[in-house]
């Protein structure tokens, strides 16, 4: 699987941004991980191509920060997807 161009934090926008759909499968893959309680590192090293052994904390900020991002649109984000953002 082709990993797409990421940024070291997603966009904090209060709506979906093209960033973030681009990187649909990538947070669907984060969950996914998490749900299963896999290893960060592996998770990193996976997704983004990033060796935490070789680049630890760019590898856990890429990680974590899109992992929020991901919980943030099964909160909030998918809204914008349904056209039912609260105004």
């Amino acid at each position: 699987m082709t990993i797409p161009p990421f940024d070291d934090c997603p966009p904090q926008a209060p709506n979906v941004t093209s960033y973030d759909e681009r990187h649909f499968v990538t947070y669907l893959r984060l969950l996914e991980a998490a749900k299963e309680r896999a290893d960060w590192r592996e998770v990193a090293l996976i997704l983004f191509g990033l060796d935490p052994t070789t680049e630890p904390d760019r590898a856990r900020t890429v990680h974590d920060s899109h992992l929020a991002r991901a919980r943030w649109m099964t909160r909030a984000g998918y809204r914008d997807l349904l056209g039912q953002r609260p105004q």
